[in-house]
């Protein structure tokens, strides 16, 4: 198989913690006499306006950092780049704050509502976007993912080589993982108790779904303490599929306080509705390091308000 070619460095330095957007020419050329007309083939119709704005501007560059014009030929298998159109985010108007930071890796206690890496809507408001911004770590990068609703602990690797390194540990499961929830208490669920099950999570659907079929999913989950009608309870995941944790709760007739789409999808919230967060935090990770070979342990220093002060939640 053949190995695709190594990007050079953007000449463009990033913006709010976020990369410029790269393209390469086809290295096959084609009948294009200059890089307008293949963008304006490429692109939608709509993006016509967007492009010349680019070319007059000066927002569209070379390797070299020199500007591409509206006359510049099209060379095959050329790099350039430009920043995107930063859609218009609603602050998320809670702290990202920093646990731990070494030369390989950064931990941080994420707020509710904070996604962690860029993704649809969610640009520049995200954990990664501004770690890279407010540590001038251009390079982070997410060593795993944490749902937006969730809060507590996430982990980026600062230098490019090392992330193979920290993504083996999740994947192989060598990294012990304890969130906590709060949700009802129920004396007729038996706890502490192993959930397994198949858990299917389709594109473009909100919710994921369990299958009988062969478990690709396992939870433990434990009742910590109760009082007033709720219970704390303590999950320890297995696996790492998308909304397992939610979805095991809520198979167990547990769903976690605020989750809007277990048992049931409700209406999207809007963009700056931050109140009742979801339940869910990822209290702490345990792993050996794969770089030093020390045993680490992360605790979040979050607590979960419908438990600590259920007025306010």
């Amino acid at each position: 198989m053949r190995r695709r070619s190594t990007a050079p460095a953007s000449p463009l330095p990033q913006r709010f913690g976020v990369d410029p957007v790269h393209l390469r020419l086809p290295v096959a050329g084609g009948p294009w006499e200059t890089v307008r007309a293949y963008l304006l083939e490429r692109l939608p119709a709509a993006a016509a306006e967007r492009v010349d704005g680019l070319l007059r501007d000066g927002g569209l560059v070379g390797e070299d950092g020199r500007a591409v014009g509206a006359a510049e030929p099209f060379r095959p298998g050329a790099h350039l780049w430009f920043y995107r159109e930063l859609p218009p985010e609603v602050p998320v108007p809670f702290e990202l704050e920093v646990l731990h930071r070494d030369e390989h890796l950064v931990v941080v206690d994420k707020p509710h509502f904070l996604a962690t890496t860029p993704r649809g809507r969610h640009v520049v408001e995200t954990a990664l976007s501004r770690l890279r911004h407010a540590l001038e770590l251009p390079a982070l990068s997410p060593a795993h993912r944490l749902d937006r609703l969730t809060a507590g602990l996430a982990m980026f690797v600062v230098r490019p080589q090392d992330r193979g390194a920290y993504q083996t540990l999740f994947r192989d499961r060598l990294v012990r993982k304890e969130y906590q929830a709060v949700a009802a208490y129920d004396p007729a669920v038996e706890l502490p108790a192993t959930v397994r099950s198949h858990i299917v999570k389709e594109r473009g659907r909100i919710a994921a779904h369990e299958l009988d079929a062969e478990p690709n999913s396992e939870s433990r989950i434990e009742l910590l303490e109760r009082r007033d009608g709720l219970g704390r309870y303590l999950l320890r995941p297995a696996t790492g599929r998308t909304h397992q944790l939610r979805l095991h709760m809520s198979g167990l007739g547990l769903p976690i306080l605020g989750d809007p789409v277990y048992p049931v999808v409700l209406p999207e919230p809007a963009p700056d509705d931050f109140r009742r967060p979801l339940q869910l935090l990822a209290s702490a990770v345990e792993f050996t390091d794969p770089l030093s070979g020390r045993p680490r342990r992360f605790e979040s220093r979050r607590t979960l308000a419908a438990w600590t002060d259920r007025a306010s939640w």
